[in-house]
């Protein structure tokens, strides 16, 4: 059954919790020990309804302070579709928990406050979907009942929105009109906003495309482990282990193994104890390969006919995620996929106020920072830019004085 990974973002107080907690109830997606405790809380609405919030609130202090702190994930699945639900924090202060939140989303829900439209924090979170290269886009025009379910406060907010959406490039986006307190669009269609033609959020979950870009012509696998058990049984075996990340492989392709250029052909492919003719992304798999080549863990696996960027020196979008700022005079790690190296970041482009859109010249990160630089890496990185694809397009930076992540990494230029 096909798997949708969608997140959600909105103002401190948007619903986002509560749209995610009415999802998961209105589905019967909830344990009965949960329901119980769900029933059994102190915490309610105003009108003495369950705060459906609790589900994805799971810190005491997001409890006590009716606010999302951390990433909160949520499983549920239809007749239709599995659903993997990241509700991530709005607020600007955990930038770093969104980012991180959102990275792997196939679609992102942004929530907008029907009595307060389009406001800085809509157009950060925008800006965020929009760097994170997010294809999908559902704007939820929620709290609805607020404002008489009025359709002119929505189209207002669409046409103002559009706008936005225009700026950021944002292609594929959709509006639906909710109330995720009383029920209204979110799994069934609502009685009180008959002007509304268009389906209701969970409907629409199910039925969007997320398979619209073909990565078939970039294969990539990074090799996590060489299986070499030189046994008097296994004694010429010699696998490659790894993760598919994007595009197939198949058997009798012709592949080039990243950095050394070498080239080969798969023999065979291993997954779990069978030998399918093609090893499709998200799988890990064992390849086999014609001929001794010489492959080490950190190397990469592509398809001939795709080879991708090789070079030490990257020039990639920079979120910040450490409270020590950056310094340009240390040598960090990067980590991109199982091959890790020394780097340092040679130059900063450019900032960017998340809050107006504006780049700015500037000297230092500090803590949920974001903005361009240029990174010089010790080893050369098998990489595609994030744009062409995002499974080979990312990294970490890794603080070696303290083995703690500092950054994500987006490359969109090899230099």
């Amino acid at each position: 059954m096909n798997i949708l990974k969608f997140f959600t973002a909105g103002s401190v107080d948007d619903g986002k919790s509560t749209l995610i907690g009415r999802l998961l109830y209105d589905t019967d997606s909830i344990l009965a020990d949960q329901l119980e405790a769900l029933q059994s809380s102190n915490r309610k609405n105003d009108d003495g309804s369950i705060d459906l919030a609790i589900l994805t609130d799971g810190l005491r202090a997001e409890r006590e302070q009716g606010i999302t702190i951390d990433v909160a994930y949520k499983y549920f699945q239809t007749e239709k579709r599995k659903f993997i639900i990241a509700d991530t924090p709005g607020h600007i202060q955990y930038t770093r928990n969104m980012v991180t939140g959102a990275s792997t989303a196939n679609l992102a829900i942004i929530l907008v406050d029907a009595r307060n439209g389009v406001v800085e924090q809509t157009i950060r979170h925008s800006y965020l979907v929009s760097l994170l290269g997010i294809k999908h886009v559902v704007v939820c025009i929620n709290k609805m009942d607020m404002v008489n379910y009025s359709e002119d406060v929505y189209s207002s907010i669409i046409n103002k929105y559009k706008d936005l959406a225009k700026q950021l490039k944002l292609a594929d986006v959709n509006y639906i009109p909710v109330s995720a307190l009383k029920g209204d669009n979110i799994v069934q269609n609502s009685v009180n906003m008959d002007w509304y033609k268009g389906e209701s959020l969970l409907h629409f979950l199910e039925k969007v495309d997320t398979d619209n870009l073909d990565k078939s012509q970039l294969a990539r696998m990074p090799v996590q482990w060489v299986i070499r058990p030189q046994t008097d049984e296994l004694h010429d075996y010699r696998g490659y282990a790894g993760r598919v990340l994007s595009g197939t492989f198949k058997v009798n392709d012709n592949v080039t193994i990243i950095p050394s250029g070498a080239t080969s052909t798969i023999k065979r492919i291993e997954f779990f104890d069978q030998f399918p003719d093609a090893a499709h992304a998200g799988q890990s798999v064992t390849i086999h390969l014609n001929g001794d080549v010489d492959i080490s863990r950190g190397d990469t696996i592509v398809n001939a006919s795709a080879l991708t960027q090789d070079t030490k020196l990257i020039e990639a979008d920079l979120c910040w995620m450490d409270g020590r700022a950056l310094d340009t005079s240390i040598t960090y790690l990067i980590q991109h996929n199982s091959k890790t190296t020394k780097c340092k970041v040679s130059e900063i482009l450019h900032k960017v106020d998340i809050n107006t859109l504006e780049k700015h010249d500037a000297d230092e990160f500090k803590l949920n920072d974001i903005g361009r630089v240029i990174i010089k890496t010790a080893d050369t990185l098998a990489f595609d830019l994030y744009d062409d694809n995002r499974a080979n397009g990312s990294a970490i930076l890794v603080d070696s004085r303290t083995n703690l992540t500092v950054g994500a990494l987006m490359f969109r230029a090899a230099m």
